[in-house]
């Protein structure tokens, strides 16, 4: 049996295991920075499995190191991450989130689940490679400033260090067995936008002696728009949101003393990211002045725009077609969604690699980020048999 067939198999054989593992990590959901009991479980999973790691790595972060032969002369890292939302789950299925408002609706059960199930795989085939395949298992991706920035900050990156990484994110929009590649720019930077505008409440009935700052917030989100549609190369994608607008003080009848807004702004070009946030700043200050108000425009800077290198996603992708075939293998769209994978992608060559999860006849289609998010279980044999590949294919230097 040749290296490829014993992938396959050995994915096909821990295929259950995985399945146990997404279900136990699905019910017990943790948010963001407060995987206590997340990450000691995944420790206890790799003990098991007699796979050296260390815990504690920036917060409750976890590396473990898979060592074949001579396992410092090449060493490729694979990530997954392991927090959840504040979202109730909706599904009625056995392994239903146990935890009241908490629930793995983004997918990152699946990608711990999957990471251990493909760290014994590697760890069967310890034998067959040189090298060292480092596994991460990160917390806090879903809440600024990004587990992944706090865990490079605390040396996950070095001793060993890797020369490449890799990472899988389950896919709604692709069927169960397929999996997506995109070389080059494919996903947004994110910044946060908490905007108060001051003004002067009073009457309802007599705004002429009020300075009214629900009539200059609205003025200071319809112009924002502008620096998309009249300042940004239509050439770069770029997305301005504001998704919650709260007075204080207000009613039907009360002109409320300030306005406080939250919003994102995301885009593929950090030069024009950071020139855009200098044109938002300006500008709402300025409109509020001219008003008679006054406005406080906070940017809080999130994760960079994700940058797939192109050799190593190309290779990646032949590796895909390789195991899987051409017609389970596509080319993903930019999406304008942001992830702190990103952070990876600075520091070394790093393809970030979507796992179809859907299963329309079953019903299972709902979007990330839903209460109703769920997959086809039989995506964990592919994630497990190509991360593996990937891996073995990587750590060899093959090209």
């Amino acid at each position: 049996m040749d290296i490829k067939e014993r992938i396959l198999e050995l994915a096909r054989q821990y295929h259950p295991y995985s399945i146990e593992q997404r279900r136990y990590l699905h019910q017990h959901p943790e948010l963001s920075f407060e995987e206590v009991q997340t990450s000691r479980y995944i420790a206890s999973q790799l003990r098991d499995a007699g796979i050296e790691h260390r815990q504690g790595v920036g917060g409750h972060g976890i590396v473990a190191l898979v060592k074949g032969r001579q396992p410092h002369k090449r060493v490729v890292a694979l990530r997954a991450d392991m927090d959840a939302l504040p979202i109730e789950e909706a599904n009625n299925v056995p392994y239903k989130s146990l935890n009241n408002g908490v629930m793995h609706a983004c997918g990152h059960d699946v990608h711990s689940a999957s990471l251990l199930g493909v760290a014994r795989i590697l760890h069967d085939l310890r034998d067959t490679f040189e090298g060292t395949i480092k596994c991460i298992f990160q917390p806090g991706e879903e809440r600024l400033p990004g587990g992944a920035s706090i865990m490079i900050k605390d040396g996950v990156l070095e001793k060993p260090k890797p020369a490449s990484i890799f990472a899988q994110h389950v896919h709604p929009p692709l069927r169960a067995g397929m999996v997506g590649f995109r070389p080059g720019m494919y996903m947004a930077s994110s910044d946060e936008l908490f905007v108060t505008v001051k003004g002067k409440g009073g009457h309802g009935a007599m705004p002429h002696e009020c300075i009214d700052p629900i009539v200059i917030t609205s003025q200071i989100v319809l112009s924002l728009q502008q620096i998309i549609s009249r300042y940004c190369d239509p050439a770069i994608p770029a997305v301005l949101t504001f998704g919650k607008i709260n007075s204080t003080g207000g009613a039907t009848n009360v002109i409320p003393n300030e306005v406080k807004m939250e919003g994102t702004f995301r885009t593929m070009n950090e030069k024009w990211r950071n020139e855009a946030h200098k044109r938002m700043k300006k500008m709402a200050e300025s409109i509020a002045k001219s008003m008679g108000g006054a406005c406080e425009f906070n940017i809080v800077r999130g994760y960079p725009v994700l940058h797939n290198h192109p050799e190593l996603t190309a290779r990646a992708q032949k590796w895909a077609i390789e195991l899987l075939g051409k017609d389970r293998v596509v080319d993903l769209p930019l999406r304008m969604t942001s992830e702190d994978f990103s952070y990876f992608a600075q520091a070394m060559p790093a393809c970030f690699y979507r796992l179809g999860t859907s299963n329309p006849e079953r019903g299972i289609q709902s979007a990330l980020h839903t209460s109703t998010f769920d997959i086809d279980e039989k995506a964990l044999e592919t994630g497990l048999g190509l991360m593996s590949w990937i891996a073995f294919q990587e750590v060899r230097g093959e090209r």
